[in-house]
């Protein structure tokens, strides 16, 4: 197949990539290089993808509206798997243009792109974020998350009623994938991963928000490049128990599914610290700080509808996933 993957050059859009070309298949990938964080890493992950014949990039916004026309037009994509966005619930309060631009804007050239070119399948990245302000855990599809709690979360949420006005519209079968803290070799440096570990190499005081009262559903990268590849594979079909009365927001009477990704074991946040000390062998200074804006106290994921429809459920433990990600640390960092 012929896929476009967007933002080619991040983590889980390298990983994915590559992931895809090894089976075999043509991987157009782009990516605007932005530095939101640090360029080199991102072109670390395009040189382990320029290695292979079957993938080509382009340097190209999703904001921008004729580029991005030019791309569908000069193409005929099998799949498009949109990742590209403005990452960060801390950020969207620093800069709230950014989330607008790629993740609103962006998103609907993505959308204009695969309804005119008529793609069989669009899968984009949404977000754990959505589910916001709810209580009730483990998080599901089928639950309301009308409760944002950063602009960032609400961007992701409006990816998804999108994608749905697009399903209903024309008929464009469209997948949304929550994510659930992603970890992992190739990671962000902004993410907790990399900077408790660089903190703890550096014996500089890491912050532990809400003092360490926290727990995340930390899902390792290769389970999620599992989980993308898998759903890929499978276009969404209108469902035909969908109840307009009582309405599902995981399907829809249109060819449309929203799915988590997550590791549906939530980790205590002193845990993943000490998962990491135990891996450096080394103990980490610890601020103990209160709870960030936009930040919530507990993420665990229901991914009993991933395990259903495309029989795979994440299951890489927390000392496995850290220990790999440690090893690659020291190698690209030379620590």
């Amino acid at each position: 197949m012929k896929i476009l993957v967007t933002g080619a050059a991040g983590f889980i859009g390298q990983a994915l990539s590559e992931a895809f070309l090894k089976r075999g298949d043509h991987v157009v990938g782009i990516d605007n290089m932005n530095d939101y964080y640090a360029v080199t890493l991102k072109e670390s992950r395009l040189e382990r993808l320029k290695k292979y014949d079957q993938f080509e990039f382009h340097k190209l916004d999703l904001a921008d509206r004729a580029g991005m026309e030019a791309l569908f037009q000069n193409n005929q994509f099998d799949r498009v798997v949109n990742l590209a966005a403005q990452a960060g619930v801390r950020y969207s309060i620093e800069n709230p243009h950014a989330y607008i631009d790629s993740n609103i804007v962006g998103f609907l050239n993505i959308l204009e792109g695969c309804r005119h070119s008529k793609v069989p399948h669009l899968v984009y990245a949404s977000s754990s974020s959505v589910f916001g302000a709810n209580k009730e855990q483990p998080f599901s599809e089928t639950h309301n998350v009308d409760h944002p709690v950063s602009l960032y979360a609400a961007s992701k949420k409006s990816n998804e009623l999108m994608a749905h006005a697009y399903s209903s519209l024309y008929k464009l079968p469209t997948t949304g994938l929550r994510f659930f803290t992603v970890y992992g070799p190739w990671g962000r440096p902004d993410m907790a991963p990399i900077l408790f570990t660089k903190g703890i190499v550096e014996g500089q005081p890491i912050n532990i928000f809400n003092n360490g009262d926290m727990e995340r559903d930390f899902t390792y990268i290769d389970d999620i490049v599992e989980g993308v590849i898998r759903v890929t594979d499978k276009i969404p079909a209108a469902s035909e128990q969908w109840d307009g009365h009582q309405p599902d927001p995981s399907s829809s009477y249109c060819p449309y599914k929203v799915y988590n990704i997550g590791n549906n074991t939530p980790v205590r946040l002193m845990d993943f610290v000490q998962a990491i000390e135990n891996a450096l062998g080394k103990t980490a200074e610890k601020n103990m700080m209160p709870m960030q804006p936009g930040d919530v106290p507990s993420t665990c994921a229901d991914v009993s509808s991933l395990e259903r429809d495309v029989g795979f459920k994440p299951a890489t433990s927390i000392e496995d996933g850290i220990n790999k990600f440690v090893a690659w640390y020291r190698d690209y960092y030379k620590v």
